[in-house]
């Protein structure tokens, strides 16, 4: 019988580590309604980041082959083992998945695909999508739960004030959806700011053949200083003088006066070009 969460909670006498961002979720329909976003089917590897009191955790593990649940505190053994009881298919491992090589990884979790479902600690989303993106990991989709704002930022257009380092990071390597808004009192305790669940498919091959490294760092430049144009950020980040930037711009096909948010990906990869 799945105890409700505020009760394990309770019974464990489980203490809130607000330096971990701990926001859980108990509502059925929405984790199943995660799960469903993620598209998650029975023969698959699912890497969850973030155990929490396990409530994603036993939802993801009703329809996938294999949970392996990532978590740092410790002090939720207590929770899972009665969380999690009567799951013969989950392996929760108290290690930070920031902090592990893709060797590490790989001891852990095998060589083969899997997907990212997570309730993600608020804290680490950007350095934790970077971290599976930029991987050699057979990673096929991240399915996360962030921050509003986030979301917005990871599926923004040129040109609009969400439109960030991150979304081309992103697109680099595949393409970001939101699949649905989430209002902060589905979390207890409830964070300060309401969420979206983001997913992001990994499109095997994107760009192969193009300096991605040199994409980011121009990226990354550009975004350095927002309301600088971009020849006076590459001057200032790339060790180019203006004219050097300049002349490369004008050779890309790009306006000396634009600035890096205006910029689309195949702009910086026909940017690229001239480096």
């Amino acid at each position: 019988m799945e105890m409700k969460m505020k009760d394990v909670l309770n019974a464990t006498s489980f203490r809130f580590n607000k330096a971990l961002g701990q926001n859980f979720i108990s509502d059925t329909n929405l984790l199943k309604g995660i799960v469903a976003d993620s598209g998650v089917k029975e023969g698959d590897v699912v890497v969850e980041i973030g155990t929490g009191a396990g409530t994603l955790t036993r939802q993801i593990a009703e329809v996938a082959k294999k949970v392996y649940s990532f978590e740092v505190d410790k002090n939720l053994i207590p929770v899972h083992e009665l969380s999690l009881q009567g799951l013969d298919n989950v392996d929760v491992i108290f290690r930070d998945v920031l902090k592990m090589k893709d060797d590490e990884f790989k001891s852990i979790v095998g060589d083969g695909e899997f997907k990212v479902v997570a309730n993600l600690p608020y804290y680490i989303t950007t350095p934790l999508i970077m971290r599976f993106l930029e991987s050699d990991l057979k990673v096929t989709s991240l399915t996360i739960m962030v921050q509003e704002e986030v979301g917005r930022r990871l599926v923004a257009k040129p040109n609009t004030p969400d439109y960030s380092a991150i979304t081309l990071a992103v697109l680099l390597r595949g393409s970001a959806t939101i699949t649905r808004k989430v209002n902060r009192n589905m979390f207890y305790p409830a964070p300060n700011v309401d969420s979206a669940v983001v997913r992001i498919d990994v499109e095997e091959g994107k760009l192969d053949g193009e300096d991605k490294a040199l994409v980011h760092r121009l990226v990354r430049s550009a975004f350095a200083m927002r309301r600088k144009t971009l020849v006076n950020n590459l001057n200032a980040s790339m060790g180019l003088t203006k004219a050097e930037a300049t002349e490369k711009l004008q050779n890309a096909g790009l306006d000396e006066r634009v600035r890096g948010e205006a910029l689309s990906l195949e702009d910086y990869i026909r940017l690229s070009h001239q480096f």
